[in-house]
């Protein structure tokens, strides 16, 4: 009898509130984050701002310009996650993201209709201005442009900060919007290079060029790998790598690294790695727990136990046991095990 006094149900469950309020209005939710496509705008062929009204548990106050939400959309019965980049926060409390139609859930994004919910995460990311008056240069390529785009709008609030963008574009995505925007403020500069018209990229000529002052300048770069090579390239060079601050949409790993036998210690699972190891632990079919997929969320950090691995963003190598890495952007340089 006393073991049964003890028992004390748990009364009220989440998933049950959550599943009995999307009944009545597919929005509501104790804690989930969960938006309603309000407006689709199309920017060029297959890239597309939308426009999401969070539910009330979406934390306005904690954005900062230059964050990313995760959007978990259903696709084929499968919950299917990506990060995006919030391009402008509304003072109705919407938010709007841009997706490019190059995967699963940019493309099944592009075509939800009006009213159709996703689900978000919190607002998350440190790719955010520096809260001082350093004179700016932003750089962006392709959907690069939607972090930037953001983190101008921002900088632009401070008429004190001089402000330069260069711009790589085939598709003239947000080009009119920034045109408006560089005849509205006198303390920013607007380079725009279509990239169809002009075989231009990006090096030191053309940054000497555009932006003379612009080893003084804070740099926030994000965009296409090629542009983000040179960009890192250039900076290395120049001794001045603690002025680039860089968000990557696409992650490359180095090809020429030969593929690697990975141990997931605690699963006891084993698998070779060509890829960056979230991808090689997928394809081989297992399911470590990830998110953004780009090293900004978190979610697939764990330890490793033993082993050598490279950044794939910065390059750097860590040969040290026992130490945080995230599986999306680590390549195994050796056997690795990890503890999963």
């Amino acid at each position: 009898m006393s073991s049964y006094m003890q028992y004390q149900p748990e009364w009220v469950r989440e998933d049950f509130v959550d599943f009995i309020a999307e009944k009545i209005n597919p929005i509501w939710a104790w804690k989930k984050v969960k938006a309603t496509v309000v407006k689709t705008r199309a920017l060029s062929t297959d890239f597309y701002q939308i426009q999401l009204r969070p539910n009330r548990n979406f934390k306005h106050q904690q954005f900062k310009a230059g964050q990313s939400v995760l959007v978990t959309v259903e696709i084929a019965g499968v919950r299917q996650q990506r990060s995006y980049s919030v391009v402008k926060f509304l003072n109705n409390g919407d938010i709007i993201i841009a997706v490019k139609q190059q995967g699963k859930v940019s493309t099944a994004l592009s075509q939800l209709a009006f009213g159709r919910v996703v689900e978000l995460s919190q607002p998350q990311g440190d790719f955010v201005l520096d809260q001082d008056h350093t004179p700016l240069l932003l750089v962006a390529s392709g959907s690069g442009i939607t972090a930037i785009y953001s983190l101008l709008l921002e900088a632009l609030t401070d008429s004190n900060r001089p402000v330069d963008l260069i711009y790589f574009s085939r598709d003239e995505a947000y080009h009119a919007d920034l045109e408006q925007l560089f005849q509205q403020y006198p303390q920013f500069n607007y380079h725009y290079i279509n990239t169809v018209q002009q075989k231009q990229h990006l090096n030191i000529k053309l940054l000497q060029s555009l932006v003379t002052d612009f080893q003084q300048r804070q740099t926030y770069a994000c965009g296409a790998n090629a542009m983000m090579q040179s960009i890192n390239q250039i900076y290395q060079d120049l001794n001045i790598t603690a002025r680039l601050k860089q968000e990557y949409f696409q992650i490359a790993v180095d090809e020429s690294l030969e593929a690697q036998p990975i141990v997931f210690l605690r699963s006891q699972q084993e698998f070779e790695a060509r890829s960056n190891l979230l991808e090689s632990a997928e394809y081989a079919g297992l399911k470590p727990t990830h998110g953004c997929r780009m090293g900004i969320c978190n979610t697939c950090t764990c330890t490793k136990v033993s082993g050598s691995t490279k950044n794939i963003l910065t390059g750097e190598t860590d040969h040290d046991s026992n130490t945080q890495i995230k599986l999306c952007i680590s390549q195994a340089v050796s056997p690795v095990v990890i503890n999963l």
